[in-house]
């Protein structure tokens, strides 16, 4: 879950007075659903409207409750929307039992951490590939330490 922290009479889906765009927000996380990566009280900036990929962290309105805002990992893409995971895999409060997120309902994507400790979120291709594919990939914990999900077996 998350609570947006933006100033009063600004939505979070995007958009501010006046109607024009609004492309960053910050929320705070409330829960345990995506401890480790995430935990109660963090503070998150979140680019709306940026592209979303699987293995992104993403801020989306519940699908039943859409007052709601919700911060998950994209895991993939389905024909109805994204499938969206907790990191704490035994919370299973995301699409294993709401099934697939509509695109309309996916607000953004999470950039980074702001407090308590800043951290960085949201990678690009290229760092993803480098931390994933090089010799980088053998030193424990450096890909998640700088955003890049990698699905352990």
């Amino acid at each position: 879950m998350a609570r947006s922290t933006e100033p009063e009479g600004t939505e979070p889906q995007g958009r501010g007075r006046g109607g024009g765009a609004v492309p960053f927000g910050l929320v705070d996380v409330a829960g345990p659903s995506m401890v480790p990566t995430l935990r109660e009280g963090d503070q998150l900036l979140v680019r709306y409207g940026a592209p979303i990929r699987p293995g992104a962290v993403v801020l989306f309105r519940h699908p039943f409750q859409q007052d709601l805002l919700v911060v998950k990992r994209a895991a993939e893409r389905r024909p109805r929307g994204w499938w969206l995971l907790s990191d704490n895999r035994p919370v299973d409060s995301d699409s294993r039992s709401y099934g697939p997120v509509p695109d309309e309902l996916v607000l953004g994507r999470v950039l980074l951490r702001l407090r308590p400790r800043p951290a960085w979120l949201a990678p690009g291709r290229r760092l993803e590939r480098l931390l994933l594919t090089t010799r980088l990939a053998r030193v424990p914990g450096l890909a998640r330490r700088l955003g890049v999900w990698a699905e352990e077996l």
